[in-house]
């Protein structure tokens, strides 16, 4: 299998295998609109196998954004790097970020941003090592 190099735009390497297409649902990527490649469940000496995704600029969109924060929440030995004119100029790697806005979703029936329209659903990491995120409002566990 061939996949040629992007001129220009954004790689997301050491992705968990499997996981690619979430990671890009969550970044709100629509793949039917981007150009981009998926490879998926190839391997790597680090980590056994892995996905990667490139995405190709868009016409005239010179930094195409990717949200660390989420990135770091889905996909947290994932690292980014930034291609100009085919080479690698930055490489950025993600944190797991200590609060997260409107990325996760209470499953809690009684929190206030289930019964209530508009509220920000905002959630802070009580234990990194378990990747372990409760609700601001009601203190309910995240599911990711």
């Amino acid at each position: 299998m061939e996949v040629t190099s992007i001129v220009n735009g954004i790689i997301i390497d050491h992705v968990p295998a499997g996981t690619a297409l979430k990671v890009l649902d969550y970044l709100k990527i629509d793949p039917a609109k981007t150009k981009l490649a998926l490879i998926m469940n190839t391997d790597s000496h680090l980590y056994g196998s892995k996905d990667i995704i490139k995405i190709e600029d868009r016409d005239g969109e010179e930094n195409p954004s990717i949200d660390l924060d989420v990135l770091g929440l889905v996909a947290r030995t994932a690292t980014v790097g930034i291609v100009r004119g085919g080479h690698i100029v930055e490489k950025k790697t993600p944190t797991l970020p200590e609060h997260v806005v409107n990325i996760l979703t209470c499953r809690n029936p009684r929190c206030v941003t289930t019964t209530e329209r508009g509220i920000d659903q905002m959630f802070h990491l009580t234990h990194s090592e378990r990747q372990e995120y409760r609700c601001d409002y009601c203190d309910e566990e995240a599911k990711l």
